[in-house]
């Protein structure tokens, strides 16, 4: 059976209908008593066409193939066939969602994913303890401009939030703190709950928070959307180490800031304190610095950095490893992202927690 196309056919002309009735042309290419078993065109008289063409013609095949007749298309246009070779035949069957199944099956799930994903962070630990024993020696493959880059992005870019978020907390301690204190009596040692809480704690947790949503997610985010398209695939065929040339960096630099925001949100947090001891709570300023300074001590503020150091490696490898092992769509950009800010936030807190017991045990 041939099919005569005549005229042009314009998408915008055919008021969402079709020109013609695919239906009966394929119930007359299969009337009993006909020896029908293909489909063919003639297009000597059609004009000019759009997607209007591409849309009937896709509408015919996928109806020749439901009627077990041949679809022939070589009496199309060439441009018409190479656009119809590009359309899928059949539409893609919808992929029904997972099962539920019960708690254990989740578990263990949870579980095996978990599991995979420690010969990759086995992998950045190793690489990291080794290139990053390189880079301190000056052997290091990395451009000493990637290294700057992105010191400064976790770095000088990263102080208006850090002070922000540091004078509020300190603030907020000294009126918490006031609130007790005032019942017995020892307003003036609100200068000394400021001041330990901000060295010993609260500066190095609240900056390596405040890091995991700013730059851990950001880090999870480049390299993810380097995955999706392909520029990862590119430095590994051109034989650029993607370690020293991404990752080395990156966490290169936010361990060597992660210490200098710690102190300068100790001195925030303490200002901020200071401010609303000062103003509201009635404190001298002379009583306040006086009890910060006995206060606060040497060890307090080296327990701060090491806590520091420690908080801003595990944020640089967690959002690295979490855009390393993104997929290639554009959804898993965010999703890496979601999971990096997710993993730093819990593991600061997490690895936190066990300061607090190492040091309850050493009794300092």
């Amino acid at each position: 059976m041939v099919v005569v196309l005549i005229g042009d056919w314009f998408a915008r002309e055919m008021t969402g209908t079709e020109p013609v009735d695919v239906r009966q042309i394929l119930e007359n290419a299969t009337t009993e008593g006909t020896a029908t078993d293909a489909i063919a065109f003639d297009s000597t008289g059609l004009g000019h066409w759009d997607s209007a063409l591409l849309v009937f013609l896709s509408a015919v095949r996928r109806g020749a193939r439901e009627h077990s007749l041949r679809f022939d298309g070589g009496g199309l246009p060439g441009a018409a066939s190479r656009l119809l070779a590009l359309i899928a035949e059949a539409a893609p069957e919808a992929i029904p969602p997972p099962a539920g199944g019960a708690l254990i099956n989740r578990i263990g799930n949870s579980f095996i994913g978990i599991s995979r994903a420690v010969p990759d962070i086995l992998a950045i630990i190793g690489d990291t303890a080794l290139r990053g024993g390189a880079a301190v020696r000056g052997r290091a493959r990395m451009r000493a401009a990637d290294l700057l880059t992105c010191t400064y992005d976790a770095g000088i870019a990263a102080l208006p939030i850090v002070t922000i978020v540091n004078a509020l907390v300190g603030g907020i301690l000294a009126f918490v703190g006031a609130v007790q204190l005032r019942k017995f009596g020892a307003d003036i040692y609100i200068a000394a709950l400021v001041g330990i809480a901000m060295t010993r704690d609260m500066a190095a947790l609240m900056t390596a928070i405040v890091m995991s949503g700013r730059t851990g997610g950001a880090y999870a985010a480049q390299i993810a959307a380097m995955t999706g398209s392909e520029e990862i695939d590119a430095l590994r065929a051109i034989g650029i180490p993607v370690y020293d040339y991404l990752i080395l960096p990156k966490i290169l630099a936010l361990t060597i800031m992660m210490p200098l925001l710690y102190l300068y949100g100790c001195a925030v947090g303490i200002f901020g304190g200071f401010l609303v001891a000062v103003s509201m709570l009635n404190l001298s300023p002379e009583t306040f610095i006086e009890q910060t300074r006995q206060s606060v001590t040497g060890e307090e503020i080296l327990f701060g950095l090491v806590k520091s150091i420690a908080f801003g490696l595990l944020i640089a490898i967690a959002g690295c490893l979490c855009g390393l092992r993104a997929g290639r769509a554009a959804a898993d950009v965010g999703q890496a992202t979601t999971t990096a800010v997710v993993t730093g936030i819990v593991g600061v807190i997490a690895l936190d927690a066990m300061f607090a017991v190492c040091a309850h045990v050493l009794d300092f």
